[in-house]
């Protein structure tokens, strides 16, 4: 199974929360669009073509010992495509709320992976139970 570098993946998502919290300060929905280039380019091109893993490429030194599944950051890049998807066509029909909403969501996730909790993870799992069957137990 390849594996991605954690730093890359910090990389990407501190990225994200760079952009999405200037987005914000600025009120302006082509900071949301610049950012959906620039995860879109990372998902067709699997990372290389990433802004934000291509600069701490040449910022950080060596890759570090933690990593985590290609296929699991292909997943949370999905999603990340997905809510800006859903935030630029809101604020392209003037529905500001909503696209506030849906880059507030994708905020709060990519914050959240930060700080230690992956709930792109987490529904990656789910997905992954659901499509192979089983129940999901409540803890």
């Amino acid at each position: 199974m390849r594996e991605v570098p954690m730093r890359y993946v910090k990389a990407n998502q501190t990225g994200i929360v760079l952009f999405v919290i200037l987005s914000f300060l600025f009120q302006q929905p082509w900071i949301l669009a610049a950012l959906w280039i620039i995860q879109a380019a990372g998902l067709v091109s699997e990372g290389k073509l990433n802004l934000f893993v291509v600069t701490a490429k040449l910022i950080l030194k060596g890759k570090g010992t933690e990593t985590q599944a290609a296929e699991l950051q292909r997943f949370n890049n999905t999603l990340a495509v997905i809510f800006l998807t859903l935030a630029l066509i809101s604020f392209a029909f003037g529905w500001q709320i909503i696209g506030y909403a849906f880059s507030a969501m994708l905020l709060l996730a990519a914050s959240a992976a930060l700080l230690g909790y992956c709930i792109g993870c987490t529904l990656y799992f789910w997905f992954k139970q659901i499509r192979a069957g089983r129940r999901i137990r409540r803890t």
